[in-house]
């Protein structure tokens, strides 16, 4: 990403504030958090701050990672700043602390080299939590970048042997989202 990114989501944010609204947490976050070792967590572009609220309210220390100053500012007002380091941050370049978190989180945005960067910086025994939208003939957004778009299975291939797989679906997106498009969600295990 660059200034031009950062301007675009900013603008995004500014002309549909209801993308800023609180929202519920992502269900297999919720059902699988209980293996959770830890309390260090990464939220990678968190947005809204769903994820960072969530895993707060849980007893996690977070570190939330965004392009968008906007969302990090609005972000800042609901949130415990003892709990929350909010870190404004092109994705592109962005490279986690090796062996630091207990567990990552990254929905609604797709980057496979920051995948696999994540990926050493979690502890053994940390769980990565990955949500995003795919291909699928039925989405309503057709003009998304391809780039930027899973396909079909791909999220289970994006991890080596160091993980094991705890959980994996493809589903509709939430009822709140601007466009019904489908996802992939995957809970996965570094050994």
């Amino acid at each position: 990403m660059s200034d031009k990114d950062r301007e675009k989501w900013n603008r995004k944010y500014l002309e549909k504030p209801t993308l800023l609204e609180e929202r519920p947490p992502s269900e297999m976050l919720v059902f699988h958090l209980h293996l959770v070792e830890g309390n260090c967590a990464l939220d990678l572009a968190c947005g809204s701050g769903r994820h960072t609220r969530f895993l707060t309210e849980k007893g996690f220390c977070v570190d939330a990672v965004d392009i968008s100053s906007i969302a990090l500012d609005q972000l800042s007002k609901t949130l415990d700043s003892k709990r929350v380091t909010l870190i404004e941050v092109d994705l592109d370049s962005f490279t986690p602390q090796e062996g630091r978190y207990d567990l990552a989180v990254m929905t609604n945005y797709l980057d496979r080299k920051l995948i696999a960067r994540t990926a050493e910086s979690l502890k053994s025994g940390a769980l990565f939590f990955i949500e995003t939208y795919m291909e699928h003939p039925e989405n309503e957004k057709k003009d998304s970048n391809p780039d930027f778009l899973l396909k079909a299975g791909e999220l289970k291939t994006l991890f080596d042997s160091r993980f094991t797989e705890i959980a994996y679906e493809e589903f509709w997106n939430e009822s709140y989202e601007l466009y019904k498009m489908r996802k992939q969600a995957i809970f996965v295990q570094k050994k």
